[in-house]
């Protein structure tokens, strides 16, 4: 983030980088150029009633209060009221048309966003901080939206500037020429505070971020926040996050009343200027009261979309600022969605092979060396060895999580970049002891991923993973909603229901990633027999803490440092393999012990 901070700014929109960016903006409104060319039309016609509004005041008072005509009495307030209205409906449907383009541009962005990021590989979310993805589809993408309407404005300005302008020369060009004399000062704040906003808006993406980021940590961490009675520490440090914003936030308010504020000075000494100049020539007898203020009118009407010129200029740089970090997504190639082959997964599985496969983590943390094995149909391999042995990493290579760097992985004789990823990970079904639950309802959770599953079908698979009992007894059974997270079940419970969505899912191919290592004992004792139902007639991969649950399989892999050490059977193992024989050893000892507690 510090990098987004300190990356060098070009603050003008001659620029040819910001053109460009700007350019890439404007492309997303083309396919609604209809709307937007009927919101021009009817902004150049609210531009054109602004300097018909000011030419209105010269007959008004020479023709009405001077001369006290009676027909200029009639005609001229029905002028001025249709004028008005027209401005009015102008500016109207001009906002409503170019809203509408922003919020449809809006949603095609936020797409895009979402679905390249949700296509990344795992291991861009590893160095990614989810609260800096969300802020870039809401915030930034909702920047990008306003850069049209804004540009839209400044050409609307100007439009109506030389049509005032227009009225101005025409009404006096000598007092004109006094007037316009102070414009060039204008163009200081317009440059200046343009950068200075750009500069800021760019510093206040980043800590919108980094708050998001913090309020998405600590409220998916909520239960550890309270175990550790750390609220009041969590609050200080949102509060001087929150604090750092707030005065981001006010350096930019301070830049847009400052820029306001001095175009409202220059504004002033030119209608100054004019008041002087003017009133002289009407004591003088060289123009009419009536001409003067039609001209003090066009004048006042020309220094407000000189004001509105600096607004929106403000606007245009605080959408690059956001531009910048949505197309940093977006156009980055070395942020690659996951690709796969173009072979679609047979219907039968028959074996998957590894060899001398080896992996190691982007800071150099080697995970698997040399790693080779073969797993047949029907049979159940369990991974055992210590923490760190590599067994998480092994199993997240098979639906390709990660790739490794050396070695082939290869399912029914084909490497497993052949196939199509969707086709790939249809054939395998994982439960894990992240036993993660979406904020949906109980039945949605067990169908998560399929369509068009029969009730017949979810009840038959939640009853064989022991959960229709406590689904049933919810007052809203299978439409019940679990919560985020699962929050609403507890954990023995919530695993349950992911057991029970393997069981729809029906893939031929299991992985269990210590699936009972966060529940207690009794607990595990049903997840188990609901395992035991999910592994009948599949092919099993089983990491398991607990030896006692890998006894039965057909062959274990024991692993130390990202290597197989020894495979084999139970009894083999206990003799040929120091490692297993102490493990199972440690945890004999420990599981006795538990039990002599329970007994107490």
């Amino acid at each position: 983030m510090a990098d987004e901070q300190n990356r060098p700014s070009h603050h003008t929109l001659s620029n040819p980088d910001n053109l460009a960016l700007f350019k890439r903006c404007v492309s997303y409104f083309l396919p609604y150029k209809a709307h937007i060319v009927v919101a021009t039309v009817f902004m150049v016609l609210g531009g054109l009633c602004d300097a018909g509004i000011a030419w209105l005041v010269k007959p008004a008072l020479d023709d009405i209060f001077i001369n006290k005509q009676t027909t200029a009495l009639l005609l001229i307030p029905v002028a001025y009221l249709v004028v008005t209205t027209l401005k009015a409906g102008a500016k109207l449907l001009q906002n409503y048309l170019m809203q509408l383009a922003g919020m449809r541009v809006l949603e095609v962005l936020r797409d895009e966003m979402y679905n390249k990021i949700i296509m990344m590989p795992i291991r861009f979310y590893e160095g990614a901080q989810v609260g800096m993805l969300m802020s870039r589809i809401t915030n930034d993408v909702t920047s990008i939206r306003n850069s049209l309407p804004a540009l839209v404005m400044l050409v609307r300005q100007i439009i109506s500037l030389v049509s005032l302008a227009c009225v101005v020369f025409y009404q006096n060009w000598k007092l004109a020429f006094w007037a316009v004399i102070v414009l060039p000062l204008a163009f200081f704040p317009f440059i200046y505070f343009g950068r200075r906003m750009r500069k800021l808006s760019r510093k206040g993406n980043v800590m919108v971020a980094d708050i998001t980021s913090l309020l998405q940590e600590v409220l998916s961490g909520i239960r550890v926040v309270k175990a550790f009675s750390a609220e009041q520490k969590e609050r200080a440090r949102f509060d001087r996050e929150n604090r750092r914003l707030l005065r981001l936030s006010m350096k930019s308010i301070l830049a847009g009343e400052f820029s306001s504020s001095v175009m409202e000075i220059v504004g002033a000494l030119g209608v100054g200027i004019v008041i002087w100049i003017g009133g002289m020539q009407v004591i003088d007898g060289e123009s009419t009261p009536g001409t003067f203020f039609s001209f003090v009118t066009a004048l006042v009407l020309m220094y407000d979309p000189v004001k509105k010129l600096s607004n929106s200029n403000l606007n245009i740089q605080a959408a690059l600022a956001g531009a910048e970090r949505v197309f940093g997504i977006l156009d980055d190639e070395n942020l690659g969605v996951e690709k796969g082959g173009d072979r679609p997964m047979e219907a039968s599985f028959r074996e998957l092979r590894f060899e001398r496969v080896r992996f190691a983590y982007p800071d150099g943390t080697l995970a698997l060396d040399d790693v080779s094995f073969t797993i047949r149909a029907g049979e159940r391999l369990a991974i055992v060895g210590p923490s760190g042995a590599g067994k998480t990493t092994f199993v997240n290579l098979i639906p390709r999580f990660y790739d490794p760097q050396a070695g082939t992985i290869s399912i029914n004789g084909h490497g497993l970049e052949e196939y199509d990823l969707k086709s790939l990970r249809g054939l395998i079904s994982m439960v894990s002891q992240d036993n993660f639950l979406f904020n949906l309802s109980v039945a949605e959770n067990i169908t998560y991923g399929l369509s068009d599953v029969d009730e017949s079908r979810i009840v038959e698979a939640a009853k064989a993973a022991y959960a229709h009992g406590f689904i049933a007894v919810m007052p809203e059974g299978y439409g019940a909603i679990v919560g985020e997270r699962g929050v609403k079940l507890s954990g023995g419970q919530k695993q349950r229901l992911t057991i029970a969505r393997a069981l729809v899912k029906d893939a031929p191919l299991l992985i269990l990633d210590e699936a009972t290592s966060a529940l207690d004992s009794e607990s595990e004792r049903v997840v188990q027999k609901a395992l035991e139902n999910l592994m009948k007639d599949r092919t099993s991969i089983v990491i398991a803490h607990r030896l006692s649950t890998v006894i039965g399989a057909d062959r274990i892999l024991v692993m130390d440092s990202g290597k197989i050490v020894a495979q084999g059977r139970h009894e083999e193992l206990l003799d040929a393999s120091p490692l297993y024989a102490r493990l199972y050893e440690m945890q004999f000892s420990v599981e006795a012990s538990a039990g002599k507690g329970e007994g107490a």
